[in-house]
């Protein structure tokens, strides 16, 4: 197993300091985040019990997100969260819930991948601008996801479209030679 593949060991001391033990240097809540938003997992371990504290960490992290007003939860899906705590649908939710993101992930591939693709709606009047608000409205939904890119901002999100306008330019050529 390729060290990319194996969850990135961070020990935590008692204290509180968290210690990347690949790099040999301490880390802070926002690199880990930043760790996971380059697809990288993650195991955060007490040094002293040897305990799992990812859950711990993980919620802790959108919690702080959540708190800088970076609203990614909506406030109904909080309150549900809540109420599933006490309620017999505990048991269901967390594979809801991964389920759910499996599912986006797999929506989010399948978009990125149809909207690469030569479609003969390119004829309508507007589609262009269209499929440029549909690129920029998932980078921007996605940044972060592992299997995205990182560095969605301006320069490189402009060019990224033109790095995807470019290669729909070639594959238009190709379907086109095809055609002929």
């Amino acid at each position: 197993m390729s060290d990319s593949a194996k969850p990135l060991l961070i020990k935590r001391y008692a204290s509180r300091r968290l210690y990347n033990t690949e790099t040999s240097d301490y880390v802070t809540l926002e690199d880990i985040a930043g760790f996971i938003r380059a697809g990288r997992e993650v195991q955060i371990v007490d040094l002293k019990s040897g305990d799992d504290l990812t859950r711990q960490y993980l919620l802790q992290i959108i919690a702080e997100h959540e708190s800088r007003g970076e609203n990614v939860l909506p406030l109904d899906v909080l309150t549900d969260l809540v109420r599933s705590y006490t309620s017999q649908a505990q048991s269901v939710v967390p594979q809801f819930l991964a389920m759910s993101f499996e599912m986006l992930r797999d929506g989010q591939s399948k978009i990125v991948e149809n909207m690469a693709r030569a479609n003969p709606m390119a004829a309508m009047p507007g589609f262009e601008e269209m499929q440029r608000q549909q690129q920029a409205f998932m980078k921007t939904m996605m940044a972060g996801w592992p299997g995205i890119p990182a560095g969605t901002g301006s320069k490189n999100g402009e060019d990224d479209l033109d790095e995807i306008k470019k290669q729909l330019a070639e594959l238009q050529q190709k379907l086109n030679k095809l055609n002929s």
